[in-house]
């Protein structure tokens, strides 16, 4: 900092001072019936006070020097973790300044953090991703190498499989990439919850009869506040996994419960279940637990999504299951509450 940018900044102390000195000195003359004497003495009152300011302000330049100068190399230097090289606060404002200067450094780590983990997620779905969707596409060609000898309508049973599959993993990516946006891309309003089920059902058909998997729901039509595209993803994604964890005979059911505080749609199937220790940790990012691992076919992003999606949308996803007897998903809607908020 220069001399001038110094007094500069005090300009309006010295403003203050001058205004100070013109009414001491007008008080002056107009007392004194002297006027001479009075001229003299306000000469050299002012003097003295010029003097005195002078040396106030040269001292305070030199003492606030060694702070500007330390700030303007740290400031220049460029240096990641430049806190650490600032000097000491010499007064209270600087005290202020200092501690304004910490708590946005830490914010601005916290968001670089955020916006790393963030980075490293995405990056560990898309090799996830391109893991899983390799699979299908190499059954196709295994398929299709090893295609002699075999009838036309299993190959094109066989190729719809692996397509479904790659469909599958593309729609997890679709709505993967759109959960940030989703406040510009909903649309809430009443519908029929039985109708999205049943095209759930119909999408996963093959499997259910590939497996020969009985599916139960009540034939009351039920109606939810919700929007029905991104509510029909979250129930096809917890209608995958019951299915693909459901064993060949098996059931899937839905239910409805209702009462004064919210309404829930029940996804229950009696197939292998979740370990105790992992059921706290199904709505994580990734986690496919020992159950998935085992069976080798999870990559542990559809209940994530779900959830995610659920809490976006104003609805709860909870889970209740048995090792070996049972799974169930419980959607809750709530009945009170103002969707233009989300």
């Amino acid at each position: 900092m220069s001399f001038y940018a110094y007094v500069k900044d005090k300009r309006f102390f010295l403003l203050v001072y001058l205004i100070i000195m013109a009414f001491v000195s007008i008080i002056m003359f107009v007392s004194t019936e002297q006027h001479q004497i009075a001229v003299n003495n306000i000469i050299y009152t002012n003097i003295s006070c010029l003097l005195l300011t002078s040396v106030y302000i040269t001292s305070g330049f030199y003492y606030r020097r060694n702070f500007f100068q330390k700030v303007s190399a740290v400031v220049e230097s460029g240096q990641a973790d430049c806190f650490s090289l600032l000097p000491e606060a010499q007064n209270e404002q600087q005290q202020l300044f200092l501690q304004l200067f910490d708590k946005i450094l830490q914010e601005h780590a916290q968001q670089l953090q955020t916006l790393q983990d963030e980075k490293r997620d995405q990056q560990e779905f898309i090799l996830s991703w391109i893991h899983e969707v390799k699979l299908p596409i190499a059954a196709s060609r295994l398929l299709m190498e090893n295609s002699e000898g075999k009838s036309v309508d299993a190959l094109v049973d066989k190729f719809e499989d692996e397509l479904d599959k790659i469909d599958h993993y593309v729609e997890q990516a679709l709505y993967y990439s759109r959960i940030d946006s989703f406040s510009k891309d909903y649309f809430i309003s009443e519908i029929t919850i039985n109708q999205l089920i049943k095209n759930s059902v119909k999408k996963y058909s093959k499997l259910f009869i590939n497996k020969a998997i009985r599916f139960e729901m009540e034939d009351t039509p039920q109606t939810v506040q919700s929007d029905r595209k991104w509510l029909g993803f979250v129930i096809d994604q917890i209608l995958a996994n019951s299915v693909k964890y459901t064993d060949e005979g098996g059931k899937v059911s839905v239910s409805f419960e209702e009462d004064h505080a919210e309404k829930r749609l029940i996804l229950e199937d009696n197939g292998i279940g979740i370990k105790l220790e992992d059921l706290h940790r199904v709505f994580e990012k990734g986690f496919t637990g020992s159950i998935g691992r085992s069976h080798a076919k999870s990559t542990g992003m559809g209940l994530y999504l779900a959830k995610q999606l659920a809490n976006k949308l104003g609805h709860e996803l909870t889970i209740e299951s048995e090792e070996g007897n049972y799974t169930k998903v419980i959607i809750h809607f709530p009945k009170i509450r103002n969707y233009y908020q989300l």
